[in-house]
């Protein structure tokens, strides 16, 4: 398999291991805003909720990044990336959220420079959480 065939696996390896958090993460953050009233504050809850257990389609990935046998080093990489998409990820809420309350929620009222603006923003947001998912990549295929 060529390299960049192996990157882009590991790439989906990575999103897969930040559903399955995210899925544990999600029940958490539900649970904790009925038991008090108050659901977390960017809708991610207090913090980044880290499962290693693979899902189906993780084992699927896992086997073909790995044929022979998981190196040492993937599962702390694995639970670093679960914990730093999670901060990506409430980088990117707060974004939306300033800018949302600054120019308003509805994007069809934004002027095309505003529309622009936001668009900008977010694919500077986006773009960021790309190349740092794309390093990750490189380092479980090490």
């Amino acid at each position: 398999m060529e390299r960049a065939e192996l990157l882009a696996l590991a790439e989906l390896f990575l999103q897969e291991a930040v559903y399955r958090s995210r899925a544990t993460q999600a029940a958490g953050t539900a649970l904790a805003g009925l038991a008090d009233g108050a659901p977390g504050r960017c809708g991610l809850g207090e913090g980044a909720a880290v499962v290693l257990e693979l899902t189906p389609r993780g084992r699927e990935l896992a086997a073909e990044l790995y044929p022979n046998v998981v190196p040492s080093h993937v599962a702390a990489l694995l639970r670093e990336w679960v914990e730093r998409q999670d901060a990506l990820d409430r980088d990117r809420n707060h974004f939306l959220k300033a800018f949302r309350h600054r120019h308003g929620f509805d994007r069809n009222a934004y002027s095309p420079e505003l529309r622009a603006q936001f668009e900008q923003g977010l694919e500077r947001v986006n773009a960021a959480a790309a190349a740092e998912r794309r390093a990750v990549a490189e380092r479980l295929l090490a």
